[in-house]
């Protein structure tokens, strides 16, 4: 059961912040996805910070992109991006306009709506496994590029809102390196920007940065 009070949307101030503040900041928040068949509301578990400018890792490392415009707008508006010809990945813009960072839903656990999330992720083992990875989540949302640009933060519009939920105390915090980032495996830890709520089954696994090779 949802608390009221954890039902309050978050403001635009908010993600007007460092991306590595609100980062774990989202751990345990709310995101409500009003799709055309009811709304699908998912607690956050596990995300990943992008720097912009200061991030190879970022898309927006080199500059603005069609592709990539969404993440130099204003705080708190939905990026979704499609990588390898296959899945959508939804983001959170954050930090001032034309900063270009961002935070990458992971993982979390489906509250409410279990039963829209299943039709749209029939390969499910388990309820645990609805969200469990960024396609997965976006799959299980009905996120698509088409929501690419959308304002988690207006009055109006209301297909993708983020509430206050319950957020996760710090000591229940881990963090550690990104997933299939170049460069952060093993001893090369750069950038430790995975956060997650400790010993949650909706967190996926973490798999290092394999790079590919070249077809000859």
């Amino acid at each position: 059961m949802i608390a009221p009070s954890d039902r309050t949307p978050l403001h635009r101030e908010f993600f007007d912040r460092p991306v590595l503040e609100v980062a774990p900041d989202l751990l345990g928040r709310l995101l409500v996805r009003t799709t055309p068949d009811g709304p699908i509301t998912l607690r956050l578990t596990e995300v990943e910070a992008y720097d912009g400018p200061n991030d190879p890792g970022s898309h927006a490392y080199r500059g603005r992109t069609a592709r990539n415009g969404v993440m130099f707008g204003p705080p708190g508006h939905v990026y979704v991006y499609f990588t390898y010809g296959m899945w959508h990945c939804m983001n959170l813009v954050c930090g001032p306009e034309g900063r270009a960072s961002g935070v990458l839903l992971r993982a979390g656990e489906i509250v409410e709506g279990a039963e829209l999330a299943r039709a749209r992720r029939p390969s499910a083992r388990s309820d645990k496994e609805l969200a469990k990875g960024p396609a997965r989540l976006a799959a299980a949302l009905d996120v698509d590029r088409t929501l690419d640009g959308t304002d988690a933060c207006a009055v109006g519009d209301t297909s993708i809102r983020i509430l206050t939920g319950a957020p996760t105390l710090p000591d229940q915090v881990r963090n550690g390196p990104r997933t299939g980032v170049a460069g952060e495996g093993g001893c090369g830890q750069a950038h430790p920007w995975r956060f997650w709520v400790a010993d949650d089954p909706t967190v996926s696994p973490y798999r290092a940065h394999v790079p590919r090779r070249r077809r000859s």
